[in-house]
Order: structure tokens, then C-alpha cells, then sequence
């Protein structure tokens, strides 16, 4: 600590070009600021200022110092800022952004905002790829591969996705039983904002093939619900995320086909700006979700 108050101190004669006012700003003598950096010279084994009675300039070596000792100042500034953070309660305003499957979640975000009232959340329902940084997300939750080198990540669970129909749209259509049957039933199909293409249905055989299936559109959406409802309503099937159907799934009113071409599985990330400092309120929000986003 006693060298770090050496730098600290050279650093403000080097500002103040004084060894008067930084002993003023450190409470101290000019003359305990000068032996202060003299004890740093013999130390480093070199000249740092040149010193007249009116001006103190520095010495190439003293320049050359100087710039390694503002990063370590900063780096201990921003230690113990991080620190000060920790203690602070989570509060003010949480932009985030979440895909149309992340309704699922809802009841497991009123849980976070009960547990953290004084965090406002501002919540984005958004299918197509945000720009975190440029339209000023805090935290987004996304599927696949994070892409973005400006962002942290960190995974939060999978889910498969699963080919549903109900019971009344089979009986009248009849059960498909491999994924080439889908091409004789109307389907509900799903289309990414950002691309404009169609999503492809991940029905891959238990060999590892994944055949080439042109399967007819009944509805095309770019947002979950429509697909789910419609579905719901004996209009066709869809292939949706498993999480997003749970409650229809439970309650009968939607049924699987197709499981054993239905193993592909989704895997959702929390992603946040990369920075120094992590907000108390960013920090909340992904350790919640990190351990109760797909707790059962």
C-alpha cells in the first residue's frame, strides 16, 4: 500500500507539475512529497523529474513511468469501485430483450421482480437479432451460438423441438408416422424476421439423416403464439420449442408426433455488454435466470 501511495503521488506531481499542491491535495507536506519520491527514485533506481525552484518536468524515464502507473491507479479505481458495487442494492431500469418463446417465462420473471421491486423492468418480446449494444439492451436471452464478441455469455438450459397437432386435427388428418408424411398435412410454419426464410424443421432420422421434406404452408408467422393457437384450434401442425407447449401438452389439448425425429435441442443463453463493471442489476438478473430460468 505504501508504494501505491508513492504512485499515487507521482502521478499528481506529474498533473500538477507541483510538489506543493499535491502535498495540498494529499493532506501532506511538499516536503513529504518530495521524499516520498525520492524514495521512488532510489528505489526504481532511476531519475523521474527534473527539479528547479520554480518547475519539476519530468525525465523521458519519469514519462515512460507514468503512463504504466495511471493503469495501475485505474485498475485499483476500478477494483475497488466493483467492490462498492457488490454491496449496493439491485435497483433502476432493466432493458431487456427476450425471443416470443420467452412468454414461457413470465411467471419466473414475476418471481425476479418480487425478489428485486425497486428493478424496473423494461421487457422487449422480439424474435428478430437486437443489436444489444446499439439499441441499449442491459440483457437479452437468445437461442444458438452466442455471435457477438462485444458480449458475455452464459448458457441457461436447452429444450428439443417437438411437432404438435391436436387430438382432433390427427383424427382427421391421420398421424404422421416419418417426417415424408408431413407433406400431405398443412402446416404452420414459422419465419425468421431477420432472414425472411423459413424455418426448417429439425426432423433428423435416428440413422443421422435429415431428409429433404417440402412441407406445405397452411399459415406463415414471424412470432410464436399464432402457431401455437392455430395449432391449438385443429388448423395443422407446427414444430415449435417444447417449453412453449408445455401447459398445452399437459392439459391434452395439443399432442407430440414424430418423437424419435425430434432430438435436436435448442440451448438458450443470457448475453450482456462486455465491460469492466457489471451492474448490480445485470448481475441479479443473470444469476436469476442462470439458476431458476429452467429450474422445474
Amino acid at each position: 500500500m505504501e508504494n501505491l501511495g508513492s504512485l499515487d503521488a507521482f502521478v499528481r506531481v506529474c498533473t500538477s507539475r507541483s510538489f506543493t499542491e499535491t502535498g495540498r491535495q494529499l493532506g501532506i507536506s511538499a516536503s513529504a512529497v518530495s521524499k516520498a519520491i525520492a524514495r521512488l527514485e532510489a528505489r526504481l533506481g532511476v531519475r523521474l523529474f527534473h527539479r528547479s525552484t520554480r518547475t519539476v518536468t519530468l525525465t523521458p524515464e519519469g514519462a515512460m513511468f507514468l503512463e504504466r502507473c495511471r493503469r495501475i491507479l485505474c485498475e485499483v479505481e476500478s477494483a475497488e469501485a466493483e467492490l462498492m458495487q457488490t454491496r449496493e442494492a439491485p435497483r433502476g431500469k432493466l432493458r431487456i430483450s427476450l425471443p416470443s418463446v420467452g412468454t414461457v417465462f413470465m411467471p419466473k420473471l414475476g418471481d425476479f421482480k418480487r425478489q428485486y421491486p425497486d428493478i424496473e423492468l423494461d421487457i422487449d418480446y422480439s424474435d428478430r437479432l437486437v443489436d444489444v449494444i446499439e439499441e441499449g439492451f442491459d440483457a437479452v436471452i437468445r437461442t444458438g451460438p452466442p455471435s457477438d464478441s462485444r458480449l458475455i455469455a452464459r448458457r441457461l438450459g436447452t429444450c428439443r423441438k417437438v411437432v404438435v397437432g391436436s387430438p382432433s386435427y390427427f383424427a382427421a388428418a391421420g398421424t404422421p408416422r416419418r417426417p415424408e408424411d408431413l407433406a400431405r398435412h398443412a402446416c404452420l410454419l414459422y419465419r425468421y424476421p431477420s432472414t425472411g426464410k423459413l424455418d426448417v424443421w429439425p426432423l433428423g432420422t435416428p440413422s443421422g439423416e435429415t431428409p429433404a421434406i417440402e412441407l406445405p404452408p397452411s399459415m406463415v408467422t414471424n412470432t410464436l403464439d399464432p402457431q401455437v393457437c392455430f395449432a391449438e384450434q385443429g388448423l395443422g401442425v407446427a414444430c415449435v420449442p417444447e417449453i412453449a407447449v408445455r401447459a398445452q401438452l399437459q392439459r391434452g389439448s395439443l399432442v407430440t408426433v414424430l418423437d424419435e425425429y425430434t432430438t435436436q435441442e435448442m440451448v438458450f443463453h443470457v448475453l450482456w455488454p462486455s465491460s469492466r463493471h457489471l451492474s448490480p442489476k445485470i448481475r441479479a438478473f443473470v444469476d436469476f435466470t442462470a439458476e431458476h430460468l429452467f429450474a422445474p
